[in-house]
């Protein structure tokens, strides 16, 4: 079987730095990861090798017992994160650089008296912590969603994980579905996410099937995984290489190989490697 990777795939430098901070702790018994790190199971796991507490997400609210909290790469609302410093706890920022832009736009833009729209997965933890600090807001995630918003003043951000395509036209639909209003779309969609979009675009018009490797909470690796769908490609969604449905993949000779930005480069080297062993049936 041959196998063509994609330019741009797996680890972005946010989950990369997170994941060395976590690494470095000189006492990790008393940290508590305030979430999931990023969404990849062997990560997590690795942090829960190293007698670190961490929090589901679904979780939060209770004050970690713990002298130090870690804040994850998706970042958190400055009233949450205030209210674990009241509580006299040591914080630790993983955030991601580029989730804290969003951040920090919405703000601006929430300060200066725009109603702000966040393009993105309402129930992710990246936007409940945009949200998290907004006086007034929505969160729009696709677009039959899109309505008549009655504001004068509308400002648009996007979860860095949304794919830039599907960002574009929604922010172009609240344009045509709000006239009446000024619009300011600030385009936060990381690049990260933007390479292994196009990438991954690339890749489809050169392979017969995809193989996409990443967690099954990950935004963006299900994205990808969404992407080849459109295409109306056939495509298999592994956190690992044990996961590969190889009879299946059996049928194909060509297939293209991508990853989500919280996937371990070990992981991707392990997936490759096993399909480059699976014999094809003309073999």
């Amino acid at each position: 079987m041959k196998v063509i990777r994609a330019q741009a795939l797996g680890m972005c430098f946010g989950v990369k730095d997170a994941l060395n901070t976590i690494r470095s702790l000189e006492s990790p018994g008393e940290v508590t990861v305030y979430g999931e790190l990023v969404h990849n199971p062997r990560v997590l796991a690795e942090i829960e090798s190293r007698g670190i507490s961490q929090v589901g997400e679904c979780e939060r609210g209770p004050v970690p017992e713990t002298s130090s909290v870690l804040i994850t790469a998706h970042g958190l609302s400055n009233l949450e994160r205030q209210r674990l410093v009241d509580a006299g706890k040591q914080i630790i920022d993983t955030t991601c650089p580029l989730v804290r832009r969003v951040h920090a736009v919405a703000c601006m833009l929430d300060r200066a008296g725009y109603f702000v729209i966040v393009i993105g997965r309402r129930d992710h933890v990246e936007v409940q912590g945009i949200i998290g600090d907004l006086n007034s807001c929505v969160v729009i995630s696709s677009l039959p969603e899109v309505r008549f918003i009655g504001k004068p003043r509308i400002g648009i951000v996007a979860q860095t994980t949304t794919p830039p395509a599907e960002a574009d036209r929604i922010a172009s639909a609240i344009r045509d579905a709000n006239p009446g209003s000024e619009i300011r779309w600030v385009n936060t969609v990381c690049r990260p996410t933007r390479e292994r979009q196009e990438a991954a675009t690339v890749l489809l018009g050169q392979v017969e099937m995809l193989v996409v490797v990443g967690g099954r909470h990950s935004n963006n690796t299900r994205q990808l995984v969404a992407l080849a769908q459109s295409k109306g490609l056939p495509v298999q969604h592994v956190e690992h290489a044990g996961e590969l449905d190889r009879e299946a993949l059996r049928t194909f000779r060509v297939v293209g190989l991508t990853a989500g930005t919280s996937t371990l480069d070990e992981t991707i080297r392990d997936v490759e490697a096993a399909l480059e062993a699976i014999p094809t049936l003309t073999d």
